[in-house]
């Protein structure tokens, strides 16, 4: 396992950043570059294989590794979604969506991307006001008695259970295979926050334990697993800090995670503040010790980071968790390909 990241790069600088900071493993989606120099993403259901084999060659340059990109089912509720007729439901539209997924599949393996990361999501991320945390600093927070529970549900309107289990198994079915052809593997992130049932008009049924468990039982697969939010878990959770453990070594011992959102939370399900890794309810060297005790072998990275002070404090903020991972991993005593002492 090892340092990564998947923050959108501004421009140039950021890639030569990270290298410089020996984050050299990443999640990127290809991106343009305007007159300016600032680069914009490019949708992925118009992505070829020439646009992703420019996409590694530049990366490569920079001494980086693409090790996953995003296919266009994000974390954004479905008014914003790039694919969103998948978990609305709607035929013919998601079986056109699909299929440009599965021909993103087939690109990825023919230019040698090992995973793709994705969300079912319908009602994005539910967060209350933000709070001052450390030194000022403004944090993302989730008080469900700060939560109005009377919200309006979205455009997909009041969803059942077995509806919403029915929308996912149908994606996976038509998915997974495809994964299993081409060697790719699917990485799902799971709903973020818990919230309880009928929420907006919805259960989400990603956002338990037990519905990870059931999720990664459909259409079993070692290509099927998930982009394993340590964070978003946490908030699943009555006592993260004594919780969270069994629950890496659970889908850790099944080889279902294949990708680390190494994130830490101060509080618990459904009152929790999104933290710095050094200040939360959970022991983060004690997660690594988890994470390299089950044989974890890809990416550990930060998601979410407070907002502080000063110039780029987003690529501040990050920088710190980047080293901070580093620093971690270091402590633990595991290997990785650059000695972490080298005699000149």
């Amino acid at each position: 396992m090892y340092v990564g990241t998947q923050v959108a790069p501004r421009n140039v600088s950021d890639l030569e950043v990270w290298a410089q900071l020996g984050v050299n493993n990443i999640c990127a989606d290809p991106f343009e570059e305007d007159k300016d120099g600032n680069y914009n993403s490019i949708n992925p259901h118009k992505w070829t294989s020439e646009i992703l084999e420019k996409h590694i060659e530049l990366l490569d340059k920079k001494g980086l590794t693409l090790d996953m990109v995003q296919i266009p089912l994000s974390s954004r509720p479905l008014e914003e979604s790039g694919s969103p007729n998948i978990m609305l439901g709607k035929s013919p539209e998601r079986d056109r969506e699909i299929e440009s997924i599965q021909n993103i599949l087939s690109l990825c393996s023919k230019v040698g991307i090992p995973a793709v990361k994705y969300n079912m999501n319908i009602i994005g991320i539910p967060r209350s006001e933000q709070e001052r945390g450390r030194g000022g600093s403004l944090n993302s927070t989730f008080r469900w008695e700060k939560i109005d529970k009377n919200a309006d549900p979205g455009i997909a309107g009041i969803l059942d259970v077995d509806t919403n289990w029915e929308r996912i198994d149908y994606f996976l079915e038509k998915i997974v295979p495809v994964a299993e052809e081409f060697k790719v593997r699917l990485a799902c992130h799971p709903h973020d926050p818990y919230t309880p049932d009928g929420y907006k008009g919805v259960t989400r049924v990603l956002g338990t334990v037990d519905g990870l468990k059931k999720f990664i039982s459909l259409h079993e697969s070692p290509y099927h697993g998930l982009n394993f939010c340590q964070g978003t878990v946490s908030e699943m959770l009555d006592d993260p800090g004594k919780e969270i453990f069994e629950v890496i070594r659970y889908f850790g011992e099944r080889k279902k995670i294949f990708n680390v959102h190494f994130r830490n939370i101060l509080g618990k399900k459904l009152d929790f503040m999104e933290v710095f890794p050094d200040e939360g309810s959970i022991d983060m060297i004690e997660a690594l010790k988890t994470y390299k005790e089950v044989g974890y072998e890809y990416m550990l990275m930060p998601d979410h980071v407070p907002s502080i002070s000063g110039v780029n404090n987003s690529g501040v903020a990050f920088a710190y968790c980047y080293g901070y991972i580093t620093a971690g991993l270091q402590s633990i005593g595991h290997h990785r390909n650059v000695p972490w002492v080298r005699k000149s």
